[in-house]
C-alpha cells in the first residue's frame, strides 16, 4: 500500500494545454502512462513524462524506507491534476504608441501514484 506524490511548479506550459495531456494518463498504469507520454505529440508531454518517472522513483524510495515490497508494474495514476500558476505579464508594442498585454501562463502539475488497493481505498473514502 504505497502512495507517492510528485509535483512540478511554475512550469511554462499553459494549464489548458497541460490538462489535455494529463487527461490522457489519469487512471492508467504507470508504465502505460509513460509509454503514452513518450509518444504524445504535445509539448507538455515531456515535463509530465519526467514527473511520472519521478513519482515512480519516489514510490520506490518510499517502499524501501518502509520495508515494503513494490512491483512498479502495479502502480496506477490514482490522481493527476493541473493548477494554474503565476502569470508572467509582458507587453507587445502596437501601432500608434499603444501596447497590448501578453500573458505567459504557468502551471503547477501534481501526479499521485498508488498501488491498486490503496487507489481503491482512496476512491471509496472520497465518496
Amino acid at each position: 500500500m504505497v502512495e507517492s506524490i510528485a509535483r512540478v511548479r511554475h512550469i511554462r506550459v499553459t494549464p489548458q494545454k497541460a490538462r489535455r495531456v494529463v487527461n490522457l494518463i489519469r487512471g492508467k498504469n504507470a508504465q502505460e502512462a509513460l509509454a503514452i507520454l513518450k509518444f504524445a505529440p504535445q509539448a507538455a508531454s515531456e515535463p509530465i513524462y519526467k514527473l511520472v518517472a519521478s513519482a515512480v522513483a519516489n514510490a520506490r524510495v518510499k517502499a524501501d524506507n518502509e520495508n515494503l515490497r513494490l512491483n512498479e508494474d502495479e502502480l496506477v495514476v490514482a490522481r493527476a491534476f493541473v493548477d494554474e500558476g503565476a502569470t508572467l505579464k509582458r507587453f507587445r508594442p502596437r501601432a500608434q504608441g499603444r501596447a497590448f498585454r501578453i500573458n505567459k501562463r504557468t502551471s503547477h502539475i501534481t501526479v499521485v501514484l498508488a498501488t491498486p488497493e490503496s487507489a481503491d481505498a482512496a476512491k471509496k473514502g472520497a465518496k
